[in-house]
């Protein structure tokens, strides 16, 4: 887990993960070198967390980021992008390519019902079309447990997700101090109906806390 200078969008009514954040350069740059020390590349394969997209990360952090891939013999490397900033891509990409590092670059489109999405969410992708929206990213990320989903609708969601993207992580919603909050309900029909038939699924993790990958 990594800090940066947070998310420069800051319109999800569910997210709050702006407050991890700072405009020290050198300070976010200390936080992070601990944390890339940690890194021992027994795997080959590294994934870079931090509240915000890659591009809210410091050069110094991504030079230090670049710096443990070659030490470490990092052969794949994960990111996350807003889909505001999907044109930074590529040329991401073509800077971890010169090290020989492929990039497999994330976005959190948490539904593809584009009206919840925008409306009650405000998420911020003017996209509506699911293979548009997949052009740019390898991987997505979904977002359960909100008033009025359903489970025909987190069924769905699912299923698109499987169709254009190679990876899908499902993250169910908890408590938190953003103005749209969870709805136990919700939750309690994904534990029940969805769960059991997805939680072995190979391209799919599911997140019932925010912390379940160990960060956060």
């Amino acid at each position: 887990m990594l800090r940066g200078r947070g998310c420069r969008y800051r319109g999800c009514r569910f997210c709050d993960y702006h407050q991890d954040a700072s405009d020290d350069e050198a300070e976010n740059l200390r936080i992070n070198r601990e944390t890339l020390d940690k890194v021992s590349g027994c795997f080959s394969h590294l994934e870079i967390v931090n509240s915000g997209s890659f591009c809210e990360l410091d050069e110094s952090s991504m030079q230090a980021i670049v710096d443990v891939c070659q030490k470490r013999e990092i052969k794949l490397i994960h990111f996350e992008c807003h889909w505001l900033y999907r044109r930074h891509i590529p040329a991401l990409r073509k800077r971890f390519a010169e090290i020989g590092v492929q990039v497999k670059m994330k976005i959190g489109v948490e539904t593809f019902d584009a009206e919840y999405r925008e409306k009650t969410m405000r998420k911020g992708i003017r996209e509506t079309s699911p293979a548009l929206i997949a052009k740019d990213f390898d991987e997505c990320c979904l977002l359960f447990g909100l008033p009025g989903q359903t489970v025909d609708s987190m069924k769905n969601d699912i299923e698109t997700a499987l169709r254009h993207f190679e990876r899908v992580c499902v993250n169910i919603m908890v408590e938190n101090t953003a103005p749209l909050q969870p709805s136990s309900q919700c939750r309690r029909l994904f534990i029940e109906e969805i769960y059991p038939i997805y939680k072995e699924h190979p391209r799919l993790d599911i997140l019932l806390h925010n912390t379940d990958f160990g960060v956060g």
